[in-house]
């Protein structure tokens, strides 16, 4: 018999009588559970530590919740504590009840497109077999036929300011479960490197881990470059300098600068111009003293969410806000200096994120119609950070332009 669900206006929150049965299945059923543990994760302020187990779970689309596997044992005996308190008891109900709305929203969703739910998934048992299954058949068929079409599987990425080699871990995950090789690097003063951010003055020092690993590269060995915001720079100095060493550079939300141009300007049109900025901004870092020049860089918490984070998981954005470091101010002061035989003959990618209040489209646009790459991609609803808010999407591109010939 299909699942039969009643349309949503005839759920108001204050009505006693229900007349209706509503049928929910095991899908919805766990649907339910996983919204409420977000929405009271989503109350706390705490991160859990890199070397606790994640299981990491993806709805809808490009949507993750991260929870170590001790939070799962403890929502129980939170859920108790909670019912201590009457005030607390109210504010729970209150959650439970936007959690079912939305699941059954959902579930009238998937019968309007899909069919009932017990049409379309069957029995517990026949679907985990069926997930099995297609799991088996993407490791045996789809993996070996993605990397026959790609000739170059190593991928280095690079993050933007502030940012570590932590911040593509959704994107490493993906990469590896799909047979490629991923290496994700911290710049110099960034992530966990023990440079001194203030120490780093030119985009070369805030580039050498990068053109490290370039040189220590077998001759015949070639990879994929992909950088992150103000890392579009950093692998713009790579092509510059390294070009034999890479197949193809990828700029997601990216500066991609032209020849005499600072990685600042492109960003001007949200912080100003340079000489404002480093005379006015209330977030420079004066690491010699307040009388010397400015070092460094670091929005405040709110400033970063506003610009960074305007799509993203509350779980990353947390995770962010304890793991970012300043940023170096002399690498993106720097005007690069980029020759049309060594950086003008390399192949160039641009993706676009159209949701993006740090780097607009606006702006993206412009940058590829002044420095035209050889294909530009787009990602729909994505903030200024992509590996977060939409990994799946990133990853079919990155995926897609590996397998371009």
């Amino acid at each position: 018999m299909p699942t039969t669900c009643m349309p949503q206006q005839l759920l108001p929150e204050t009505t006693k009588r229900k007349k209706d049965r509503i049928v929910v299945d095991e899908e919805i059923i766990i649907i339910i559970i996983i919204i409420i543990i977000i929405i009271i994760k989503s109350k706390d302020r705490e991160v859990s530590s890199f070397n606790s187990q994640v299981i990491v779970k993806e709805e809808m689309g490009n949507r993750f919740t991260c929870m170590t596997k001790k939070e799962t044992k403890d929502v129980g005996s939170r859920s108790k504590r909670i019912g201590r308190s009457q005030r607390k008891l109210v504010a729970e109900e209150d959650l439970h009840l936007q959690a079912l709305s939305m699941a059954l929203q959902q579930h009238q969703l998937s019968q309007r497109f899909e069919g009932s739910m017990s049409r379309r998934i069957g029995s517990t048992s026949s679907r985990r077999r069926n997930l099995s299954d297609s799991f088996s058949a993407n490791k045996q068929v789809q993996v070996p036929e993605i990397l026959e079409n790609i000739k170059v599987k190593k991928f280095i990425l690079i993050h933007g300011e502030g940012f570590g080699a932590w911040c593509w871990y959704k994107t490493v995950a993906l990469l590896e479960e799909s047979g490629l090789l991923p290496v994700a690097l911290d710049l110099a003063g960034s992530g966990i490197d023990l440079t001194d951010a203030n120490s780093v003055t030119t985009l070369a020092e805030y580039s050498k881990p990068l053109t490290d690993y370039l040189v220590n590269l077998p001759d015949d060995e070639k990879v994929i470059l992909i950088g992150h915001s103000i890392g579009g720079a950093c692998i713009s100095y790579a092509l510059e300098h390294y070009s034999q060493k890479i197949s193809k550079a990828i700029f997601l939300c990216a500066t991609m600068v032209t020849d005499g141009q600072r990685p600042f300007d492109v960003f001007a049109e949200e912080l100003g111009s340079a000489e404002h900025f480093v005379k006015e901004s209330k977030f420079l870092i004066h690491g010699n003293g307040k009388e010397k020049p400015p070092t460094g860089f670091m929005f405040g918490k709110e400033q970063m969410k506003g610009l960074y984070f305007n799509q993203s998981p509350s779980k990353d954005v947390a995770l962010a806000m304890v793991s970012m470091r300043s940023s170096p101010l002399g690498p993106i002061m720097e005007k690069l200096s980029l020759s049309p035989n060594k950086y003008g003959s390399t192949r160039r990618f641009y993706i676009q994120t159209l949701d993006d209040r740090a780097l607009s489209p606006d702006v993206q646009e412009k940058l590829v119609r002044e420095n035209p790459p050889e294909g530009v991609f787009k990602i729909k609803g994505s903030d200024h950070c992509p590996f977060f808010s939409k990994p799946q999407s990133l990853h079919k591109i990155l995926v897609e332009i590996a397998q371009i010939p």
